[in-house]
């Protein structure tokens, strides 16, 4: 394929995946966004295989042994461990610019390729390239245990952290000026071995200090990292496609990092630096303080739902961990059968990931036109009769508005409790992510509705 040829088709996978973007950024245009994202691999795979003129037969077998994994990943994994894989993911692509920026520097011919500032920015370009993805695959890989449980989702706060993170840095940036002086003399060696050394060790500390509150901006931060990781490998490698694509990615990663970050009324260096979900729990006042809970059977749940006009529908990750969004739409079929209003409200953070809700609810074919936004939905919980809260705790929590010394204060939260009643499914009463009671639980118009979220909606769906 001429060279003319594979530019242009770089051209046309750049604006099928600008197209992509664009599409996953709507509900209802997010199948025709994937689709686009697809074809648009397939054009920049064609092309960039078609260059390849030795070692086509390992490249086609390693083709053939990534693509069986992932496909036999995505057939295995639940839409519940949808958090995990996204940062697992983020790992590989933070390894794959590791080993790429190695290779690249031991390439034979790089010396006689590259001379003088040509020579210098090449450098400074591998050596950022393996800096970004060491971070990000030491740092998915703990974002990864902390999400499935394997660590503890409590925040490790080191001494002096801070000047920690300070040193680590300033090591880097001299380590950098070491390696770019002993490349051009052949050597260089040691310099990036020991910066790959500790940007592994910063991707783990920087994790590992965050609280489990902050997860869902810790997915997107990393998949940020993760496009400046391919772009920089896009400039080791000089591919413009990838260059703009991992742009792409990286910049989205970021702009949807401050989105959750200021869906939480949090800044993104605060995250960074740790401090938000470091409770265990019971932050404010006792449950017996607090007052007492009025738990309810499914028979009652149900009388509850057929008396009202309007129903307001919040899921959180126990609704994802119970598995209960099937049985979820099940409800909201009967109910609107009915002519019953139901309505879907979704906090940017419910969830463990960025969309992790709508993609449950999408999976389970709950409209796309009745699931709203919490912005969207927020002033009209004076109108509704009755609200449902499955799973979730941080997002409904008075708390955020009223304690200013609360972890979360300042959150924007769902108001259910403005409304008729609400109904909190939950397994029992422990606190959210960020450790914080909830004083919803004990207002007036709270009734508790305990066990698991699956099994309770069963039986309210059988009384309906």
């Amino acid at each position: 394929m001429s060279e003319g040829i594979v530019t242009a088709s770089y051209v046309g996978a750049t604006i099928l995946f600008i197209l992509a973007l664009g599409g996953l950024s709507h509900q209802e245009t997010a199948r025709r966004g994937n689709l686009y994202g697809i074809i648009g691999m397939i054009v920049a795979l064609i092309a960039t295989i078609s260059g390849i003129t030795g070692n086509l037969g390992i490249l086609v077998v390693c083709l053939v042994v990534g693509g069986s994994i992932g496909l036999v990943l995505a057939k295995r994994v639940q839409m519940t461990e949808m958090p995990e894989l996204v940062a697992i993911l983020h790992s590989l692509v933070g390894l794959a610019a590791v080993l790429v920026g190695f290779a690249n520097f031991m390439d034979p011919g790089r010396l006689s390729h590259y001379h003088g500032v040509e020579l210098t920015i090449h450098d400074v370009e591998t050596y950022l390239g393996i800096l970004i993805g060491a971070v990000t695959f030491s740092g998915s890989v703990i974002a990864f245990g902390k999400l499935s449980g394997k660590i503890s989702g409590n925040p490790v706060l080191l001494p002096a952290r801070h000047w920690l993170n300070l040193i680590l840095l300033l090591v880097s940036i001299w380590l950098c000026g070491m390696f770019v002086d002993e490349s051009a003399a052949g050597g260089g060696t040691m310099p990036l071995l020991i910066m790959t050394a500790i940007a592994l060790t910063f991707g783990v500390h920087m994790v590992m200090a965050i609280g489990g509150a902050d997860m869902p901006v810790v997915v997107s931060m990393l998949n940020s990292y993760s496009g400046w990781a391919a772009s920089a490998t896009g400039f080791m490698l000089n591919n413009d496609l990838l260059i703009v694509t991992g742009a792409l990615v990286g910049s989205s990663g970021a702009i949807l990092s401050y989105i959750m970050c200021r869906a939480m009324n949090r800044k993104f260096l605060n995250v960074i630096a740790g401090g938000f979900g470091t409770t265990t729990g019971g932050g404010g006042p006792s449950v017996e303080e607090q007052g007492e809970v009025v738990a309810l059977q499914a028979p009652e749940v149900a009388a509850l739902l057929l008396e009202s006009k309007e129903i307001m529908i919040i899921p959180g990750y126990g609704m994802a961990v119970a598995q209960a969004q099937h049985i979820v739409n099940e409800i909201t079929k009967a109910l609107r059968s009915k002519k019953i209003n139901v309505r879907f409200g979704i906090h940017p953070v419910a969830g463990r990931m960025p969309g992790h809700m709508n993609v449950l609810l999408a999976e389970a074919k709950v409209p796309y036109d009745i699931v709203y936004e919490m912005d969207e939905i927020n002033d009209d919980f004076p109108d509704i009769d009755v609200s449902i809260v499955i799973g979730a705790n941080d997002i409904v929590n008075p708390s955020a508005q009223t304690d200013p010394d609360s972890p979360i204060a300042g959150m924007p939260v769902m108001e259910c409790w403005l409304g008729g009643t609400t109904i909190v499914l939950k397994r029992g009463m422990a606190t959210g992510y960020a450790g914080v009671q909830n004083p919803l639980f004990f207002k007036e118009n709270t009734r508790m509705l305990f066990g698991d979220a699956r099994s309770s909606l069963d039986e309210v769906f059988k009384n309906l």
